[in-house]
């Protein structure tokens, strides 16, 4: 079917390889040096570190496994055993140059086969009594001095204590907001005013501020938090497309069930809980940690051969967007961290960016992570599961600022692999930086480069840095991306790249105009960013806040990346495939889109650089197709097909069933289509009255099991009827598809002149003992046959009559040869050489199937008819369904095609009646609403190259590449004036 671009094969060939010694089945060093020893350490919560770390004398801690393994590795095999339960850690894990397995040996911390180890940065909290018993409001005592942003109630983050307000209750001032809805003024009157914070969910930021105090109506903010959320792009004062502002952090605001408060100078915990509930029956975890498990050496001496398997990472938090800092959110996880030079009154001048702005570009920080690396190599974590953290859970080669300990960047040959990350405050996987280290290094070792993530679970992270993308990439060489499933996000799915083009050879137009370059160099040498593989992941339940971004989206050129085989729906009606400013160089190919707003968008300017991508034979449903192609673009869109009704390809089915996490590899915690695909075809899909046609129904496995108790059916309305023509299967092997045939006979008489008749196959089955139904139809276009008219379609199209009523069906790109289109696609009913010299042709227009906005339907006027592309005397008078009605002629300069215009106001659609009225070489076009007023369409055309007698009839063009659409005409007459 589909043939994988060559580096995506490679890179999964050298990640399965590599996993042959860190998989789930075996230990990762016994496979990676079979003919070295393997010492076994074993820890046990419950042990002792006076013990030697054998399976019947563990020890206790991982700081004491650590030392241990630290004298074995140069010699062997190490293989640290962690025994299930909670390992309470006081302070991360830390593990440098030292920890590595050396001389080709490879360093394992795992979780025992079958048990689940937790490292865990939080503590249970106990000891609930009743705080307002009418309001179900708790309380407990916790340490005094911790602080936390999260809290975590029997293993789901709970909402902290908030209230929504509208952003009319107040007024954005340079020092804070000034109350303008008195129902607010009680928050004058609240204690711990420095702990409120303001949340505003923007178009594609999630921004964080803190409040310095609240005196009468006005609220001053701390410093820098504010100013900097208040200038730049999508900033609190003026979001780009609105969005919700919340007040956070108060005991006055627990109000719903589930919330909650920390007061740490008092140490004290408040939990509203639901009606009949009490938290003394609640696991509640207070996180105390910022961090869990660091690895990072240096560039000279890296980190290298540690496998990290089966293993929990839980309860953290991260403090600092509730500091003067505040969280000045840029997009997806990086934030403004200092104090600016603003420019005067710069929340109104610099509210869509201002040159003082791009001074901050290359200060930009990135949220940390959970679990770090940095400067290291030949890193694998496979089976692990990074649940529950108050920030970013796995951090890959980030900037130096995002990295707890040990330099930052410098990641290489890391490998993560059927992981699960969920209920996460920021994303599940960020790899790379942000910052010049990141896209020009300074030193070589700082490269981000070959990290696969692989057959991972992403699915509700990025709860509370709600801009955050399930799995981001950034400034990185060759990172593979590849059966991922990744799901319920409030912002994108998978975004790679950075930059917006500005640091690429030669720099950007966009970013001159904006003066980043009074502040960086435009340089002349490619970032790191290059190579990137996103293949075969399922993306889905994206974009539930935020409409700006894609559930698949790339930044800055990209040479050589491919985004193939990925299965994208329930992206919220935004965008599918997104390739943002300054995109160049990416290959798009056999990737689903269902049900988007847009599947493809470019966001191409004459001015940044979004260049030379291919988007090719990608299959989508419905949903806008926004991509330059042109100069000075060259983008190429070739090869798309929109599918009808859900109506997907065998082809298009089998990406569907691979994409997410590999089938072998399933859980009940993954999605699991079914094993098989559907599709139905007619032989013929137009039929005439009483005439018949053979319908196929191709079923194919795509699993690496048969298929059993095979059974296909097929459903046809009434009225027709149905004989199998070939024997029912009963099984189908693996990867093998067959096809049941049956003849199938239209009514003897219609209606209408068209009439759509749905024809379902369905399939029952079994595989492994596990049962399913597939289903799958189309439609067959019963037609009336035509009396007197002619018919010709330049596109497949079917035409019926039924008494005085037309109808036809047409597909077509468009009716059209100007601005870089050569479109003359159609279906026509007409009457040969019926228009003289001097005549009027007349319709009425009953409705047209709105496939797209410049569908079109309506009269034609031509030398022939069938004569596409090529007679002249061309005139189409015809209704749209959003743009009105469209008078359009051809002129000299491009004879046989449409190419003048002149069109009626929007507003009028079908029913419509169109006239059109000869003089010679002259045509006047009228529409009425009644057949009695008439309103005329610009003005008078000349006919060029018309004969003396024309053909006259009507027209449809889908405005499509591969639908159809319908329009139903009646009252059809020709005459002479």
């Amino acid at each position: 079917m589909q043939t994988k671009a060559r580096s995506a094969t490679v890179a999964l060939a050298a990640a399965v390889a590599t996993l042959a010694g860190f998989g789930l089945s075996a230990p990762a060093a016994e496979a990676a040096t079979p003919s070295s020893p393997t010492a076994t350490l074993v820890v046990d919560p419950g042990g002792d570190d006076r013990n030697p770390a054998t399976a019947a004398r563990p020890v206790a801690t991982l700081a004491r496994a650590q030392q241990i393994a630290r004298g074995l590795s140069t010699r062997e095999n190490v293989v640290i055993d962690l025994l299930g339960g909670t390992y309470q850690l006081a302070a991360p894990l830390t593990l440098t140059s030292a920890d590595s397995g050396r001389d080709g040996h490879t360093i394992t911390w795992q979780g025992v086969p079958g048990q689940h180890p937790v490292l865990s940065g939080g503590q249970q909290v106990t000891g609930w009594q009743t705080y307002d018993k009418s309001a179900s409001i708790y309380v407990a005592h916790v340490p005094k001095g911790e602080d936390s942003r999260q809290l975590y109630v029997n293993g789901a983050l709970a909402p902290r204590a908030s209230i929504t307000i509208a952003r009319s209750d107040v007024q954005v001032t340079a020092s804070g907001m000034t109350i303008v809805n008195p129902a607010l003024d009680y928050l004058a009157t609240l204690p711990e005013q420095n702990r409120i914070e303001v949340e505003s969910e923007d178009s594609f930021t999630d921004r964080y501020a803190p409040v310095q105090s609240i005196s009468g109506t006005t609220v001053t903010m701390q410093q820098p938090a504010w100013n900097n959320n208040n200038w730049g792009y999508d900033d609190i004062a003026h979001p780009f497309a609105g969005g919700t502002l919340m007040l956070e952090n108060s005991l006055a605001f627990v109000q719903s069930a589930g919330q909650w408060y920390l007061d740490p100078q008092a140490g004290l915990l408040y939990y509203k809980a639901a009606a009949g509930q009490s938290p003394k029956h609640l696991d509640v975890e207070l996180p105390r940690l910022t961090s869990l498990l660091q690895i990072s050496g240096s560039y000279s001496d890296p980190v290298t051969n540690l496998a990290i398997k089966n293993i929990g990472f839980e309860y953290t938090t991260w403090l600092t967007p509730g500091t003067s800092i505040g969280y000045a959110d840029q997009q997806n996880g990086t934030f403004l961290a200092q104090q600016y030079t603003q420019p005067a009154n710069f929340i109104s001048t610099c509210s869509s960016g201002c040159t003082q702005f791009e001074a901050t570009r290359n200060s930009w920080v990135q949220i940390p992570a959970a679990v770090q690396v940095s400067a290291a190599s030949d890193i694998t974590f496979s089976g692990d599961s990074f649940e529950h953290l108050g920030q970013v859970g796995l951090g890959i080669g980030n900037d130096a600022d995002a990295t707890y300990s040990g330099p930052g960047l410098g990641a290489s040959d890391i490998t993560v692999y059927h992981n699960t990350f969920t209920d996460d405050s920021g994303a599940g996987v960020v790899a790379g930086g942000v910052q010049p280290d990141a896209h020009h290094p300074s030193n070589p070792g700082m490269i981000v480069q070959n990290v696969t993530i692989a057959d991972n679970l992403v699915t509700n992270v990025a709860e509370d840095y709600k801009d955050m993308s399930g799995i981001l990439s950034t400034y990185a060489t060759h990172t593979v991306i590849t059966h991922n499933e990744v799901s319920d996000l409030a912002y994108d799915g998978i975004d790679f790249g950075w930059g917006w083009g500005m640091n690429d050879p030669g720099g950007s137009q966009d970013y001159v105009n904006r003066g980043t370059y009074n502040y960086q160099p435009i340089y002349t040498t490619p970032t790191t960013l290059a190579d990137t593989v996103v293949t075969d992941n399922l993306v889905h339940g994206t974009k539930k806040v935020f409409h700006d971004g894609g559930s698949i989206y790339n930044l800055s050129a990209n040479p050589n990346a491919v985004v193939d085989d990925n299965y994208i729906y329930d992206n919220h009606n935004t965008v599918g495939l997104y390739l943002d400013e300054g995109s160049r160089y990416i290959t798009l190919t056999d990737n689903v889109v269902q049900d988007a707003g847009v599947w493809a968008f470019t966001n191409a300017s004459s001015t940044n650089n979004t260049d030379d991508n291919t988007f090719s034979d990608n299959w989508y449903n419905n949903g806008a197709t926004q991509i330059s192609t042109g100069a000075p673009h060259d983008n190429v869109a070739t090869g798309n097909v929109q599918v009808a009704s859900g109506d997907w390809p065998l082809a298009a089915q089998q990406v569907m069933y691979n994409a997410g996490i590999e089938p072998s590899l399933r859980t009940s915690a993954d999605t699991i289509p079914a094993p098989a695909g559907l599709v139905v075809t007619p032989a013929s899909a137009s039929v005439s009255s009483g005439g018949t046609t053979q319908v196929d129904a191709t079923i194919q496995n795509f699993a690496k099991r048969p298929l059993s108790d095979l059974r296909l059916a097929l459903s046809i309305p009434s009225g027709w009827s149905v004989t199998p023509s070939s024997k029912n299967p009963h099984s189908l092997p693996p990867g093998e598809s067959l096809t049941a045939s049956w003849t199938v006979t239209a009514p003897a008489s219609v209606s209408a002149p068209i009439a759509q008749a749905a024809v379902g196959a369905s399939a029952t089955y079994r595989r492994a003992g596990s049962a399913y139904t597939g289903s799958a139809s189309t439609n067959l276009t019963e037609t009336g046959a035509l009396t007197s008219l002619k018919s010709y379609g330049s596109v497949p199209s079917a035409f019926g009559q039924s008494g005085g009523s037309y109808a036809i069906l047409a597909g077509g790109n468009d009716i059209w040869g100007a601005g870089g289109e050569h479109y003359d696609e159609y279906g026509s009913i007409y009457s040969p050489q019926a228009a003289g010299p001097s005549s009027t042709v007349t319709v009425e227009v009953d409705s047209l199937q709105n496939v797209n906005a410049w569908t079109k339907g309506g009269l034609v006027l031509r030398d022939a008819v069938t004569g596409a592309g090529s007679s002249q005397g061309y005139v189409a008078l015809v209704v749209t369904p959003s743009n009105g009605v469209s008078l359009q002629w051809q002129d000299a300069s491009t004879p046989g095609y449409l190419d003048q215009d002149v069109q009626s106001p929007s507003s009028v659609a079908a029913p419509v009646w169109l006239r059109l009225v000869r003089d010679g070489d002259q045509v006047s076009a009228y529409y009425s609403a009644d057949d009695q007023a008439w309103n005329q369409v610009g003005s008078a055309i000349t006919l060029t190259g018309a004969t003396t007698d024309e053909d006259a009839g009507m027209i449809v063009t889908a405005h499509s590449p591969s639908l159809q659409a319908q329009a139903d005409f009646s009252n059809f007459s020709v005459s002479d004036n």
